[in-house]
């Protein structure tokens, strides 16, 4: 199969509607096919991208008391001639349409935060790692060979541990762009599941305490320490992933 055919059956492929025959075929290419293996990883990523709730934005809690408190007022100005007043209705629709109109246009402007978009671009990096031959730069399960190999490729020396013993064992590292600049990925692995470990200095100093979040059913965990953004992801379970967390907090490098 060329990449001209695997490009024309790779959303047909992603919808999972191939024929057997055409499915091993399309994914012996994958396989052997940086480009194409690409282009499936972005399609996923976008398919991931529309389903998750940030794209949903609900209307603040201020801006609902900010029109009660307006039609409380038009209520109050009202009141001598009637609650029920054909002058109470005149202005009363107009703030209910704008009200509406407000409701309507909000979600167009206010978008998704920064904080929501970085998550989307971590758990993004990490979908596409696991494409083929996208894992690990530099794959090791020794902690010094690792930690050098990013020697010179970055601004920063990255902390890495390699929490073996507890089951997380290191299986390498790789070159990343998050936030706008390079950062580390560190690779580790809990039975099946692939643990992606981001890193990159803490711009403003702030220590952030550890926070959790599940998107697009992979779960995220991220912290500052020593100086340095840590952001976990993996589709490992929640409270497992917490406990490699705390692994790598123990660390002095980490927290």
């Amino acid at each position: 199969m060329d990449c001209s055919h695997a490009q024309s059956l790779l959303d047909i492929y992603l919808d999972q509607e191939l024929d057997p025959v055409r499915n091993l075929e399309i994914e012996e290419h994958l396989h052997g096919c940086a480009a194409c293996a690409q282009d499936y990883g972005d399609r996923q990523m976008i398919r991931q991208s529309l389903k998750t709730e940030s794209l949903y934005f609900k209307a603040p809690p201020e801006l609902e008391k900010r029109i009660q408190r307006s039609l409380r007022q038009a209520a109050k100005a009202e009141a001598p001639t009637g609650w029920f007043s054909g002058s109470w209705f005149k202005m009363a629709a107009p703030l209910a349409l704008a009200a509406l109109v407000v409701l309507m246009i909000v979600p167009y402007f206010a978008g998704p935060s920064s904080d929501e978009l970085l998550t989307q671009e971590v758990v993004a990096s990490h979908i596409r790692s696991l494409m083929p031959n996208h894992l690990a730069d530099v794959p090791s399960t020794d902690e010094h060979t690792v930690k050098p190999w990013f020697n010179g490729k970055l601004d920063f020396s990255p902390p890495v541990a390699d929490p073996a013993n507890e089951g997380f064992p290191l299986i390498g590292g790789r070159l990343d762009y998050l936030n706008n600049r390079p950062v580390a990925a560190l690779i580790y692995r809990h039975d099946k599941h692939i643990i992606n470990v981001f890193v990159w200095p803490a711009s403003d100093g702030r220590q952030l305490a550890q926070t959790t979040k599940s998107q697009q059913g992979y779960n995220v965990i991220r912290w500052t320490g020593s100086g340095m953004n840590f952001w976990v992801v993996s589709d490992l379970e929640g409270s497992q992933l917490a406990k490699f967390s705390e692994l790598l907090k123990s660390s002095n490098s980490y927290s």
